[in-house]
């Protein structure tokens, strides 16, 4: 535990593809083209739901939500990866990596969730059409996306913990363009089996029981309800 200490005032040395400096300028260019799209079509799509009154339904509330997510989701992770392709020195300090460590599970979690909540969007338009507004009120959609964020958030700060409590032993160099959960797990000194163990656990619990239980839930009632009059968004 007191080497783990040591390493974490320490910069982490990012390899990424330090090893091939041919693909350097090739990267570059594709990331700046492929982020400044994201940055484009996202703060599109959420000026389009937000001003056009029209629009004002859950499912392009829930698709803000998922254009916010995706651009956090980028900037998290791009904007360093461009500053160390054009630096020969390609590090980041330990603030910086718990940070993006935690931004990163948080929003991919938070994806999963959301996405869970629009299939259950889904669900209640097609088959109980007659109660969509009641069922899926302002006050609902706000509750279940709060609640994604929340979990997301909560689930990666435990995530985060169990990765970052475990002895690096002075290594230093992550073989990754960030930080990572399996690029650092690959640091540890110690048996990581246990942590590997729980963090399945935690990310089979995130990503497929919402999923599983709006499939579940979908069907059966598509199945007992077979005059549902079907919305086309």
């Amino acid at each position: 535990m007191n080497r783990a200490n040591e390493s974490s005032s320490k910069e982490f040395i990012l390899l990424g593809f330090s090893d091939k400096p041919w693909l350097q300028t090739p990267l570059l260019v594709l990331l700046l083209a492929s982020y400044a799209t994201t940055i484009f079509g996202n703060v599109s799509i959420m000026m389009v739901c937000i001003l056009d009154p029209k629009l004002h339904t859950p499912m392009y509330f829930f698709l803000t939500n998922l254009s916010i997510l995706d651009l956090c989701y980028t900037t998290s992770t791009v904007p360093h990866m461009l500053k160390n392709i054009c630096q020969n020195k390609k590090t980041i300090s330990y603030g910086g990596c718990v940070a993006q460590l935690i931004i990163f599970l948080a929003l991919g979690a938070t994806e999963c969730l959301l996405l869970a909540v629009m299939s259950f969007d889904r669900y209640v338009a097609i088959c109980r059409p007659l109660r969509y507004v009641v069922i899926m009120n302002p006050w609902f959609c706000l509750k279940m996306t709060a609640f994604s964020w929340l979990t997301g958030f909560s689930n990666s700060v435990l995530q985060s913990s169990l990765t970052l409590n475990m002895p690096r032993c002075g290594h230093q160099e992550v073989d990754h363009f960030f930080c990572e959960v399996p690029a650092l797990l690959k640091l540890s000194c110690a048996d990581t089996k246990p942590i590997v163990s729980e963090l399945f656990f935690f990310s089979v619990l995130i990503l497929l029981i919402p999923v599983t239980l709006i499939l579940i839930s979908y069907g059966s009632h598509c199945l007992s309800t077979p005059n549902a009059r079907v919305f086309i968004y």
